[in-house]
């Protein structure tokens, strides 16, 4: 019988799990050079905690189960932050102000995969709890922009679409959008670039706008303002006064001081679907558009306070690894060859194949590896020596270690595999040689 990986899932090999672990490592830098702390939960959840957060809509889209024989339902993780919120209110009254967490897990989403999308991912997720204000805001968007400038991408390969809730609801009521009907403009503005533009006109005028503040919602939605450029040219899209976007103003300084003004631009149609978000949004996108978000976050100041926890300033977002390693890939900063990350040994030992060598050869591997170092061997029974150092070229080792005739004498012969030259070197001189860092290219 012959298996398949599910569908939308991956096989990691070495050279797969280097790329990823590249990734992750960006990830968790970032992540602790602004001081958060590094937490995990569990990889299945009650159904209740997604469906508390998330409505009954969601289910739909999870891998859902019943123990047997039991009465309670579960759920795969689909998404982090109702996990913390739960580790947040039931620690409430213990933890320190602010929280700073992140958490690297694997997520399930049962839907139909495609290009970006996968129903098994690995997320990066990083929350702020206890403090709110724009300078916070701007901390949380700078750790993601942290791990993306790591990672080689720079302010022209990606663009922070920064938004607020508050401004958006207050431009779509100036608009005339009825009280009733701002859930559905939010969800509207969360899929204008899932839909096409005579739809988008067509949904957007079933909300009630009168023709000519149809055409301003419209202008306003698909205005992009660079952080560092006049709001008066968002305001002037929406036909309303620049005070209306005061709470943009305030997250304008906050980028501003944080060295993030290149990144960023004020984009009201992000607004971020979900009803929880309470104030800041953004979401980060290949700056072409081709592909799907990176990243996406915002405010949340509620959410740990439905879960029991008492009220809770939040902010934080979650980035994909997906989307992230497609447009990683195409700006040409990952190797074709995963295998090139994957850890270099500082020495590889061959046998020549005397009976002493082959004696040595376990007892040598065992010192060096005692004292630190990353040590491989050759398995082959073979006295080709040509074919062994091929294999230690080809794993990229910076030394070659020859036990041969030289044995007899206490010598073995060391090999430099960037340089080509080659030494013999006696047995107890190895373990430093090889330590000592290996001489700058020219």
């Amino acid at each position: 019988m012959k298996f398949q990986a599910p569908k939308g899932t991956r096989d990691f090999y070495p050279a797969e799990m280097a790329v990823r672990r590249r990734i992750e490592a960006a990830w968790r830098d970032a992540s602790v050079a602004f001081g958060f702390e590094e937490i995990d939960g569990p990889t299945f959840e009650h159904l209740g905690l997604y469906t508390a957060k998330s409505g009954e809509g969601i289910v739909s889209e999870l891998f859902s189960f019943r123990r047997a024989g039991g009465s309670d339902d579960y759920a795969l993780r689909p998404e982090f932050t109702p996990t913390l919120a739960r580790m947040a209110a039931a620690r409430a009254a213990q933890l320190p102000v602010p929280v700073k967490w992140f958490a690297v897990p694997n997520f399930f989403r049962a839907e139909r995969p495609q290009r970006g999308r996968l129903r098994e991912f690995f997320q990066w997720n990083v929350d702020l709890l206890g403090l709110e204000g724009p300078s916070i805001d701007a901390e949380v968007i700078g750790v993601a922009v942290a791990a993306l400038a790591r990672l080689g991408l720079a302010a022209t390969d990606v663009r922070v679409k920064v938004s607020h809730r508050v401004a958006a609801g207050r431009l779509v009521r100036a608009l005339g959008v009825a009280e009733e009907s701002v859930a559905g403009a939010f969800e509207l503005l969360d899929r204008r670039d899932k839909m096409p533009p005579d739809e988008f006109t067509k949904r957007a005028a079933a909300l009630g706008l009168a023709p000519d503040a149809l055409a301003r919602f419209e202008a306003a939605v698909r205005t992009r303002v660079p952080v560092a450029g006049d709001l008066e040219v968002l305001a002037r899209a929406a036909g309303v006064h620049a005070s209306e976007l005061a709470e943009l103003e305030a997250l304008r300084g906050a980028l501003v001081a944080a060295g993030l003004a290149d990144w960023c631009e004020f984009d009201l149609g992000i607004v971020r679907g979900l009803a929880y978000y309470t104030g800041t949004v953004f979401e980060i996108h290949e700056a072409s558009g081709a592909e799907r978000a990176i990243a996406g976050g915002g405010r949340y100041d509620g959410l740990v306070e439905l879960f029991g926890g008492p009220r809770t300033p939040a902010m934080g977002f979650g980035m994909g690894d997906v989307v992230l390693g497609l447009v990683l890939a195409d700006r040409g900063l990952l190797p074709k060859d995963g295998a090139e990350l994957l850890p270099r040994p500082d020495a590889f030992v061959v046998s020549a194949g005397e009976p002493a060598a082959e004696e040595e050869l376990p007892r040598l591997v065992a010192r060096l590896r005692a004292a630190g170092l990353h040590v491989r061997h050759s398995y082959k029974a073979t006295r080709n020596v040509g074919k062994l150092l091929a294999d230690a070229s080809k794993q990229r080792a910076r030394w070659a270690v020859i036990l041969g005739s030289e044995l007899a004498q206490g010598q073995v012969q060391l090999k430099d595999l960037a340089s080509g030259e080659q030494r013999v070197v006696p047995l107890a001189d190895v373990t430093p040689t090889v330590r000592r860092p290996p001489a700058p290219s020219t």
